[in-house]
């Protein structure tokens, strides 16, 4: 009985984060990699909100990405997208010793977020890819947390 009501819940979930994500339209693979986020990192608000700002990080290191490379290409041409990749990538070897941005796959994830929407590089269109992102992380802590409620009843 436990299975089937953790399958109902898994799947109002679901369907409810993709209706509201076609209804707004969103990217929703956006908001389930947000989702997905939530359950890699560790299940809690708590290791949550380090992950979702490096998701953030992320974005706005392919925004330095694409800006910076199309300066480098007046220099040196056509390498210049391949010299900010480099340069910015190579970064999160030292960034990755700092406490709280450890996690190179969320800068990934942030990576992967803006270099597959690849929004006009302007304040609002960057800035809107947060929405999806803060409601992947929702949908992900509401279902968690009624999974929770249902695992608790079932064992007392």
């Amino acid at each position: 009985m436990k299975t089937y009501i953790n399958a109902i819940i898994l799947g109002l979930f679901g369907a409810v984060a993709i209706t509201v994500s076609f209804m707004l339209q969103w990217p929703t693979w956006t908001m389930f990699l947000a989702w997905v986020s939530y359950y890699l990192f560790g299940k809690s608000i708590k290791t949550s909100i380090p992950v979702f700002v490096q998701i953030i990080f992320g974005i706005l290191m392919g925004v330095a990405i694409m800006v910076s490379a199309k300066f480098f290409e007046t220099i040196i041409g056509v390498a210049g997208f391949q010299l900010a990749v480099f340069l910015f990538i190579g970064s999160l070897a030292f960034l990755s010793k700092i406490e709280g941005l450890k996690s190179i796959p969320a800068w990934f994830i942030g990576l992967i977020i803006i270099f597959g929407v690849h929004p006009e590089l302007e304040f609002a269109a960057v800035a809107s890819l947060l929405i999806p992102i803060i409601a992947g992380f929702t949908f992900a802590w509401l279902n968690d947390s009624s999974l929770q409620i249902v695992s608790k009843s079932f064992n007392n």
